[in-house]
Parts: structure tokens; sequence; C-alpha cells
């Protein structure tokens, strides 16, 4: 098989004891671990290991695959100058990799390099495999902020290049867990911390890979994880593979889960394909809810369907209900695919004649023109799921106190600026983040003392 197998590590920089000084003496089990992992990777005599390293140069909308032949790092910033990681490319598999992302509609490439030098995401895992193995060339894929269908999609993609390359590779998803694991640690604590780790370890673990998707970007968040991603990125170049894990260690000693697994690839196996799966699901769970939406949810749907599938938005259709065609008000729309936001436009007062003919703008512009995300495609919108906000009037309020994140939306306003955040969204459970995104939205200083406050209710659509 082009891909031999595949490795899970963290990258503490302490774990190297020019770093650690006697500290990495604290989390043995994971160096005994991490020794094992890698020469199990030695044994598959990979002719090139790829890197996925969340500290790599990271792009919201866009995978960046180091460019050139070579390149190089230290542990200056960590205090060792001295030991030093060097990596000769892999010019060929990227080259490879680079086109099957291109063919797949995945935005990847060697483009947008701010530094050349290796990051310890990647350095970390090579230190190890230097002292067991030599002669391999590498690549460093840098993760992005697309969903997580994305990254596993990406991994695919190496799957296939490998094949298409000849090459024999092995994998490594480079990654801590949750930053959150103690009170006492230099990130704090947090509930989702302990759960995260608990949850992502029984996952890597026995290698049902199908539940990556499962994780909120919210619980994620919450738990201050940082391998995510690659994990998932690791997972989909072991697409439709049999796998023999192997769970090796986990620690939390300083408050960072630090987890080790290894996957040994033993041909094909059916069931194991999970993105299709997942999609399935997420067809099956669209389906559900198209069989009860309403008609302002029915309407946004259909638009952009519409749009997307014939460029053209269509007329207010006859028989909804009254107040759609009689009342104005603002409305926004929002798409969410996987579980995660997939556009959202809005107005805050109407500027149409209808709620119906605002809908109809703003799925267009929800689906097409919202900057943070690339037009919907056509092969999405089977699992897009839709909702639609009709806002109240909006009120001016004197303090934060009269807000309440699952009731009211929250307008911020200084001068000409003026941000938006709606009630009731998964992540934002607290009046201060509620009031912190809207006045990031609206380019508003943090420390600005002259702003307005309104508030408004929505009645939402499903």
């Amino acid at each position: 098989m082009p891909i031999a197998g595949a490795i899970m590590v963290p990258h503490p920089p302490l774990i190297v004891p020019e770093v650690g000084r006697g500290q990495e003496e604290k989390i043995h089990e994971t160096i005994d671990a991490y020794h094992e992992a890698v020469k199990k990777l030695v044994s598959w005599k990979p002719e090139t290991v790829i890197v996925a390293s969340p500290h790599s140069v990271m792009y919201a909308d866009y995978f960046h695959i180091s460019p050139g032949r070579n390149a190089e790092g230290d542990f200056g910033q960590f205090g060792a100058p001295q030991v030093m990681v060097d990596a000769v490319y892999d010019a060929e598999l990227r080259d490879v990799i680079c086109d099957e992302a291109e063919n797949a509609g995945i935005p990847a490439g060697t483009l947008g390099e701010r530094d050349g030098r290796l990051d310890h995401g990647t350095m970390i895992p090579l230190w190890f495999l230097d002292q067991h193995y030599s002669g391999y060339k590498v690549l460093r894929i840098g993760l992005s902020g697309l969903p997580l269908t994305e990254h596993y999609r990406l991994g695919q993609c190496i799957q296939r290049a490998a094949e298409r390359c000849g090459r024999r590779v092995a994998v490594i998803g480079s990654g801590d867990l949750s930053h959150k694991l103690r009170a006492d640690g230099p990130y704090g604590f947090k509930e989702e911390g302990p759960e995260y780790d608990d949850r992502i370890m029984e996952v890597m673990g026995s290698g049902d890979f199908g539940q990556l998707f499962d994780f909120s970007e919210s619980f994620c968040e919450a738990a201050a994880e940082c391998g995510h991603r690659s994990f998932v990125i690791m997972a989909g170049a072991l697409d439709g593979m049999k796998v023999k894990p192997a769970k090796l260690s986990h620690e939390g000693t300083f408050g960072v889960g630090y987890g080790i697994c290894t996957y040994e690839a033993a041909g094909r196996e059916a069931g194991r394909d999970f993105l299709r799966l997942y999609e399935d699901k997420m067809i099956r769970k669209a389906k559900e809810l198209r069989e009860n939406e309403d008609d302002y949810v029915a309407l946004a749907r259909r638009t952009v369907e519409s749009y997307v599938t014939a460029g053209r938005k269509p007329d207010v259709p006859e028989n909804l209900p009254a107040e759609m065609y009689e009342k104005r008000a603002g409305v926004f729309v929002s798409l969410k695919e996987d579980g995660m936001l997939r556009g959202c436009i809005g107005t805050i007062e109407p500027v149409r004649s209808s709620i119906a003919e605002e809908i109809i703008a703003n799925a267009v512009s929800a689906a097409t023109r919202d900057p943070r995300f690339r037009p919907v495609r056509q092969e999405e919108l089977d699992r897009i799921v839709y909702s639609v906000d009709v806002l109240g009037e909006t009120e001016e309020i004197s303090s934060p106190a009269e807000l309440d994140v699952k009731r009211y939306g929250v307008i911020v306003s200084r001068g000409g600026k003026r941000g938006l955040l709606l009630p009731n969204l998964e992540g934002v459970d607290t009046v201060d983040a509620q009031i912190a995104i809207a006045r990031q939205k609206a380019g508003i200083p943090a420390g600005a003392k002259d702003v307005k406050l309104e508030r408004f209710e929505v009645v939402r659509h499903y």
C-alpha cells in the first residue's frame, strides 16, 4: 500500500532535553511512547513522511503546503538554538498532491509562504524520527479554518497522490490535545478539556475515525485543542483502509494533553470510507429537516438552490403566509454545512417591500457573497441546513445588564460603525462575549467608551 501507516503524536517543546532541562522527565511515558511510535513508522520504511502541523502557515480558507526543496529550523525560541532539524522536501509528490486537490476543488497549494523555517509542530516529530531513521523526504502541510470534511478530503488527495507517484508514504498527525486540563496549568481549566481528551483518545485509540466529525467547532474551541484537524487529515489519508490501531500513551502532566497512537495499514476494508458515510448521514438529516421546514426556510432554501443551479433568483411565490407579503422586517439567512456555518447575511432594518423579498435577496447573498466563505457549489446543496431570523424592533439600552444572550441579539454602534450579533448562537455563552464579537464585526476598538448598545428579539425559523 502506498500509505504504509500513520502516527498521532504531540509536540511539546520541553520534550527535547535541551529545552526541558529535566522537566521532560515528568512525561517519560510520552517520551517512551514517542520512541515506540517512531520505531513503528521506521518499520514501514517510508520514502516520504508527511507532517500535518497546526503551527505551519495557516489560512482560513486555504491549505498551505510548504514550497521549495528543503527547509530547516531550530529551537531558538525555546532557548535551545543549538538543536536543529533539517528536512528535504519531496517536490514531485507535493506537485501531485496539489494537482489532486485542484481536481477535487480543494483550495490548497504552495502560495502564501510567510516563514520557510520549520515550525515546532513539524520539528519535534522529525527530531524523534531522526534518532532512528535517515534518508527520507518530507512534506509539511498546514491546517485551515475550513470544515473538518475538507481536511479529510485533503487526506484523501494525499492517498491518491501517493498511489500516482508509487511512493511509500507515512503520515504524521502532529498535535497536542486539550490545553485546559488543569487549573494550575498555563492555560487554566475548563470542563471541556478532560472531556475532549477522553473522547479523542477513545476515537483515535479505536481507529473509528468517523467520530472525528462529531466534535463541534465550539466544543473544540472551548477545550483549546491543538491537533484535531491534523488528525482528520491523517484519517483521510487512511480512507478506506484497514488499519491496526494501537493506543500507546496519554498524559496531561502540565495541563496539556499528549496522546500517542499508531496505525499500521493492512489493505482495504469496506465500511471505512468515513467521509462518504458521514456525508450520507448529513444528507439524511437535511432531508428530514426539509420535510418539516416552514415557509420561511423553504423560501430561503429554494432561492439558494435556484440561484446556484440556474443562476437566477426566483420570483416571490404564491400561497405564502400573508405576513410574508404584508410585513417588512430585517432578516438574516444562515446556512450551515456539516454543522459549521457556511454563510450568513442579513439586514438590520428592512430594505425591501416585504419579508419574502428580504429572504430571497439575503439568501442569495448568504450563499454567494459572504466574504468569509467561497460561494456555495451545486454539489453541496443536499447537505446544507437553513435558518431564517426575522428581527423585531430594536431598542437602545443603557447597560449590558439588560442583555440576555439566549433572548436578545445586540447591536454595537460607534459613529458610522455598527456591528450586530444574533441571539442564541452556539459557542456564545456570555453577554461579554456577545458584545465583544459585535464590536469586532463593527471594527470598534475594545477600549472604546462612547458606544451605543441596542437589543432586539428575533423569531427564528428552522
